[in-house]
């Protein structure tokens, strides 16, 4: 009997030891045949086995189409249609908003989400294992967001840079803040302790930037070495008296209720490959981001500013 076990994208990912933006390489490529139930993908038992013994060496599985089927409501699979399976990568709800927007208007397209910090995304696109990247990267010898990381890690490529929103990065704290800490310098205090981001997001890199920056070595910080993967778990370490302090954006404050010291405002911008298969789809993108519907539903989540989102901030010749 066939068996009828499906695995979702992470656990796929566990199984093959790999990231997940590997696997939705894969799956981008036709490697991995997969299926959509809801907004949720999944990839059959046998369809990995058959990509293992292919990946061994051993008889290829049968050829199948680089797409993404739909389950329909009464368990049957539509009309098959070619779609492009892009890859979004970032970790902003706003992506999955982006990506809600672009499945409805869009008929050739089946967006991917990707949950990677910014300085990985851009990695994986330079790796061709990503379309559209978020990045939030500050750069302390310039002060400026974004674009020094992006010229650097796509060096010889062509690409355009869009501003999806800004947002205020800044300290988590106790409520009222009882070991009065309101500055970079403060995190090397005696009996201070941080809760710290995974290494390539965007607050890490703010971190490791802001203290090079005052010559601080992470060994002078208590809980240096205490990474979370977001920052509702920065946040919530704080609340629950794990850590003094960590970094974050507003939103995440104001969902684990831990007062919030602004710092700075962050630019989220997003990068897309200029390539001729792109063309339509930068078009399509611009379009959704720019539009009343799309932006409104930014407002209603609150704690972003939408003053640039649409803007070209930069684009290769």
């Amino acid at each position: 009997m066939k068996d009828t076990t499906s695995y979702t994208t992470e656990e796929i990912a566990n199984i093959l030891k790999v990231s997940k933006l590997t696997v939705y390489d894969l799956i981008k490529k036709g490697s991995l045949p997969s299926y959509r139930v809801g907004r949720q993908i999944r990839v059959d038992a046998h369809d990995l086995e058959a990509y293992k013994v292919q990946a061994k060496g051993g008889t290829p599985p049968p050829k199948s189409e680089a797409q993404v089927t739909t389950i329909q409501s009464d368990g049957t699979k539509p009309a098959s249609t070619s779609t492009r399976q892009m890859i979004i990568s970032g970790q902003d709800i706003s992506l999955d908003i982006l990506a809600n927007h672009i499945e409805k208007n869009s008929t050739t397209i089946r967006p991917l989400r990707s949950y990677t910090g910014s300085l990985n995304s851009l990695v994986a696109m330079y790796q061709g294992k990503a379309d559209v990247v978020s990045t939030h990267l500050y750069d302390g010898d310039t002060g400026a967001y974004n674009l020094p990381y992006i010229r650097r890690i796509l060096v010889g490529h062509s690409y355009i840079v869009i501003n999806l929103l800004s947002r205020w990065e800044g300290f988590y704290v106790a409520k009222g803040n009882p070991k009065n800490i309101h500055t970079w310098a403060d995190f090397k205090t005696s009996g201070i302790t941080m809760a710290n981001r995974e290494k390539g997001s965007g607050a890490r890199v703010l971190i490791d930037e802001q203290l090079r920056l005052l010559g601080i070595s992470p060994y002078e910080v208590n809980g240096f070495d205490v990474e979370e993967s977001s920052h509702i778990g920065v946040a919530s370490k704080v609340v629950s008296g794990q850590a003094d302090v960590g970094v974050g954006i507003e939103k995440a404050a104001r969902l684990v209720d831990v007062d919030f010291i602004p710092i700075m405002k962050e630019h989220y911008d997003l990068v897309i490959m200029k390539t001729p298969e792109n063309t339509a789809f930068i078009e399509l993108l611009q379009s959704i981001v720019q539009s009343d519907s799309f932006q409104s539903e930014l407002e209603a989540i609150g704690g972003y500013d939408l003053s640039r989102t649409g803007q070209v901030i930069y684009e290769t010749p």
